[in-house]
């Protein structure tokens, strides 16, 4: 029988598989029995492995291998049960109640799904989702938190520039249009010039910086993904260099700069058509 026929056995058969999953994970931890180097993590120690899980999830997705992607979505629930069960043991919160608060918190957010207000259309959800987000970060900003502090410190430097850019738009500090940006885009480029002239490694190091972070702020102007775009730029790298190893392997010698241009040439007439 398929079991999408009967929504109680699915239930019971998915509150059956949560609760192993956080057996074992109270086991791994269990100071006497446990695994030795599961019972010595903390938060700190886990979190980088978190992001690794997160961006394997993204890779599974973008390699289009859903084996792969069910493998990946089961090490990132992990992630979350083996932080919950820290938490748990210094006597914070409970995995119930990071679901409880995550329940609340998309219900809160869905009001046309869960309250009284019209269903907006998906072109329109955006915007609805955003003014929600933005009574919640009025009502921290009342009790005094920055309005940056709600851009994870630990999120991807390139990604977080866009979002400290887009959170400090939101009080109007921000460029009136992306012509404004690419302005500052060519002082930071001279800024960094002067810097390599001047061979000062912290501030090579600080306009690079610069340099970066301008570029984000473009790409949020343009309404475009810097992760992404760097992303997919990476890949095309990935893809004309292939072509740069194997019209080096063909010649048989080392090639000279020149010629391995030519070929990264060759790669780019390819892709081209």
């Amino acid at each position: 029988m398929d079991q999408t026929e009967n929504p109680s056995l699915n239930q019971s058969s998915l509150t059956q598989s949560i609760l192993a999953l956080v057996e074992l994970m109270r086991r791994l931890r269990d100071p006497v029995s446990g695994c030795p180097w599961d019972v010595t993590q903390t938060f700190e120690t886990i979190a980088p492995y978190t992001i690794e899980e997160a961006y394997e999830v993204a890779d599974a997705i973008g390699r289009k291998d859903m084996p792969h992607l069910r493998e990946e979505l089961g090490d990132l629930l992990f992630q979350v049960v083996f932080h919950s069960r820290i938490a748990e043991e210094s006597g914070h919160f409970t995995l119930e109640e990071v679901v409880t608060g995550l329940v609340d918190k998309m219900t809160r957010r869905h009001p046309h799904v869960f309250g009284d207000q019209p269903r907006h259309s998906a072109e329109d959800q955006p915007a609805s989702w955003e003014a929600i987000k933005e009574a919640e970060r009025k009502a921290k900003a009342a009790k005094g938190e920055s309005i940056l502090d709600a851009v994870p410190i630990a999120s991807p430097a390139l990604m977080r520039a866009e979002k400290l850019t887009k959170a400090a738009g939101k009080i109007g500090f921000d460029w009136p249009d992306v012509e404004r940006v690419l302005e500052k885009l060519d002082e930071e480029r001279a800024e960094l010039a002067e810097a390599v002239a001047g061979k000062n490694e912290d501030e090579i190091l600080d306009e690079m910086g610069d340099l970066l972070f301008v570029c984000a702020n473009i790409a949020r102007k343009l309404k475009v993904s810097p992760e992404e775009a760097l992303r997919r730029a990476n890949e095309k790298f990935v893809r004309r260099f292939r072509f740069v190893e194997e019209g080096a392997k063909a010649a048989g010698r080392p090639c000279s700069l020149e010629e391995l241009e030519s070929f990264w040439q060759d790669a780019k007439r390819a892709e081209k058509g």
